[in-house]
């Protein structure tokens, strides 16, 4: 595993213990979810905490690899900081100003939020660049401490429940983008779907009842792997967070993302330290 980029990080045994303890439980709750024993990606979202929780997971014995983010500057900030082992995922909203930007970090592994063809276009611009400009480096197959960049996965995210206060595309609308994606952003990699679905059906959700939002993800995947002519298990689905988690999973979800389950509460965004 590499080291941290700054010597002068100090983990806490503590806290590192705690934090151990806490998404080794996560991941058993995960395996009895999973009753298919399909692989399940687990997103540690560390928005709002601090760099050494990172480290602390992605060394051993966790040796986490996949962490998510919601703020583009705190993603830089940490990136910078952090081993390029790590495999970062975006996954809070877009903005568009502020996607060449994200795209051009190495290590960021998916970008799940995509709604819109200028968002789209953004990433495949920054991605672009970052390529290019690694073209002829030394190391140009492998990064130190980390794989080379390639094309940058993405997700469409499609907003499932139909609340305005939630991002994301329209059901019908999801189709045009992810053709955008494929035929149009040549440095990006469509590889499935994300849903934030309505907070009311996540605590509704139990063994016996079925999450509409997920079921309704299934539905659009599903579809969309007819029309664009590709096996639906192409394209992932992304749904299910520290409340639902293991519903999205008996539903069908390829990769959860959970955070307070594991770094506990968060501070204030004004008081977060990276």
């Amino acid at each position: 595993m590499a080291a941290p980029t700054e010597p002068d990080m100090k983990l806490d045994p503590q806290r590192t213990r705690q934090l151990v303890e806490n998404i080794t439980t996560i991941t058993s709750r995960i395996q009895r979810a999973n009753t298919a024993n399909r692989p399940i990606r687990l997103i540690a979202v560390s928005k709002l905490k601090p760099a050494t929780d990172i480290l602390a997971l992605h060394q051993p014995p966790t040796a986490h690899l996949h962490f998510g983010e919601n703020y583009t500057q705190e993603l830089h900030a940490k990136a910078a900081r952090l081993p390029r082992s790590i495999r970062w995922h975006f996954i809070g909203a877009l903005q568009s100003n502020k996607c060449k930007q994200l795209a051009a970090i190495p290590n960021l592994w998916c970008v799940s939020s995509v709604d819109s063809v200028k968002k789209a276009d953004g990433l495949e611009k920054g991605r672009r660049e970052l390529l290019e400009s690694k073209k002829g480096d030394e190391g140009d197959a492998k990064e130190e401490d980390g794989e080379a960049p390639g094309p940058l996965r993405v997700m469409v995210q499609v907003n499932t429940s139909g609340e305005e206060s939630k991002s994301g595309v329209d059901p019908p609308d999801a189709l045009a983008l992810c053709q955008h994606i494929r035929t149009r952003c040549p440095h990006l990699r469509l590889t499935g779907l994300m849903t934030i679905g309505a907070i009311a059906r996540s605590q509704a959700t139990t063994v016996e009842t079925e999450n509409e939002d997920f079921a309704t993800l299934v539905e659009v995947r599903d579809k969309l792997a007819t029309e664009l002519g590709v096996d639906k298990g192409e394209l992932e689905l992304s749904m299910g967070m520290s409340a639902d988690f293991e519903g999205a999973i008996r539903g069908g979800s390829d990769e959860v993302r959970v955070g307070s389950e594991i770094f506990g509460t968060r501070p204030p965004k004004g008081e977060a330290v990276v």
